[in-house]
């Protein structure tokens, strides 16, 4: 990552393509892989691979708290994805008739979709976009004593807009009691994070930590870890799993520990510390500063083709994402594919993830490229 030597070592797979579609799929550096052939050795070991299989656990909890700027691995829970995350932490909020939750049209499934179900008793209002953005004063305008939650993505899958959180954080404190998630998924080891007075951190694992699928990564501070007790059934989030009284009652732990539920998924486990302490050992302000300029001469090089942008071009608002409309999106996706150029393409929907592993090569071929698909449409 970085450099063409560490590159062609760490991520051979991208010779001769060029892979810009992280914000779907990361791609994992040899490190991963060499972490879940460790994983299967250990698996061997019957009941003895408990051990390492626990050492990789408290290692992993350790990163991520690392990454998220949180005291210790007891404040990290570590689920099967962001998906199950929310729909425990709704578990955990206990809503009732009256309470307001505000999600947004930025955001991705997982973490507005839990209180779109039937049987939420809470009423939803949605923070509207506008060209792209998500805008502060828009949000104060949702916000009232009613307000229980608030969450949002802190890098938009959609269009890769990036909201300023402490803005963000400001409204919610001034004009509302509410709780405030921030999805950090299409941030993590791509930008650097200050989630300061942030109530419930997630993310997933597959993306730009470039790790495996099968891991949610639970952050809650010391000081939530009662709001974020979860009343779910299992065993290894419970205090009391194996006593007298487990036929009687059943106590969740506080806060990260209640998110996990059943037996860690060890083999993802495994390729999170081992991705964690890649990214770790990069470090995220240097991927940044390499990444970024990759993103500015992508952006600039789309906006003059004949297509949409629909990412505002705000610099303070771009992290890793860019994304483009066109009619003839699957065609020219399909022409750009051919040509080993990989973005990502939905519903008229183009999108570019710039990652580390990135080089300028891979901008420039991606925008002869689609120059040439775009001639031929």
């Amino acid at each position: 990552m970085l450099t063409d030597t560490t590159r062609d070592v760490d991520f051979p797979s991208l010779k001769d393509r060029a892979y810009l579609n992280t914000a779907a799929e990361g791609i994992p550096p040899e490190t991963v892989v060499e972490a879940l052939a460790t994983y299967m050795q250990d698996k061997r070991l019957g009941m003895d691979g408990r051990v390492p299989h626990e050492a990789q656990w408290q290692s992993a909890r350790q990163r991520a708290a690392d990454a998220y700027g949180l005291a210790s691995a007891d404040d990290v829970g570590l689920c099967s994805c962001s998906s199950e995350a929310y729909n425990l932490a709704a578990l955990a909020l206990r809503l009732k008739e009256g309470d307001e939750v505000v999600i947004n049209d930025l955001d991705f499934p997982s973490g507005a979709t839990a209180w779109l179900q039937p049987d939420c008793p809470a009423t939803t209002q949605v923070w509207r976009s506008r060209d792209g953005a998500l805008r502060i004063e828009d949000l104060v305008a949702l916000l009232t004593p009613r307000t229980r939650f608030v969450t949002l993505s802190l890098v938009s899958f959609f269009n890769g807009f990036m909201v300023s959180l402490p803005a963000v954080v400001d409204a919610v404190r001034r004009h509302s009691d509410a709780l405030l998630a921030v999805d950090v998924t299409q941030a993590l080891g791509r930008v650097p994070l200050d989630l300061s007075d942030v109530d419930l951190i997630v993310s997933s694992t597959h993306k730009w930590i470039m790790a495996t699928h099968g891991g949610g990564i639970v952050g809650v501070p010391p000081a939530r870890r009662d709001v974020w007790t979860v009343p779910a059934g299992g065993w290894f989030h419970l205090t009391n799993a194996f006593d007298r009284d487990r036929f009687d009652t059943a106590i969740s732990k506080a806060g990260a520990a209640s998110f996990m539920v059943g037996m860690p998924n060890y083999a993802a486990v495994y390729a999170i510390n081992a991705a964690l302490g890649y990214v770790a050992s990069v470090g995220v302000e240097a991927i940044r500063a390499v990444a970024d300029p990759l993103v500015r001469a992508g952006l600039d090089g789309v906006k003059r083709l004949p297509v949409e942008l629909i990412t505002p071009d705000e610099p303070d608002a771009l992290a890793g994402i860019f994304a483009f409309r066109h009619p003839k999106a699957e065609a020219l996706n399909h022409y750009l594919r051919e040509r080993d150029v990989h973005i990502m393409s939905h519903a008229g929907r183009l999108r570019v993830a710039v990652h580390g592993y990135n080089t300028m090569a891979d901008i420039e071929k991606l925008l002869v490229t689609l120059k040439d698909a775009l001639d031929h449409a």
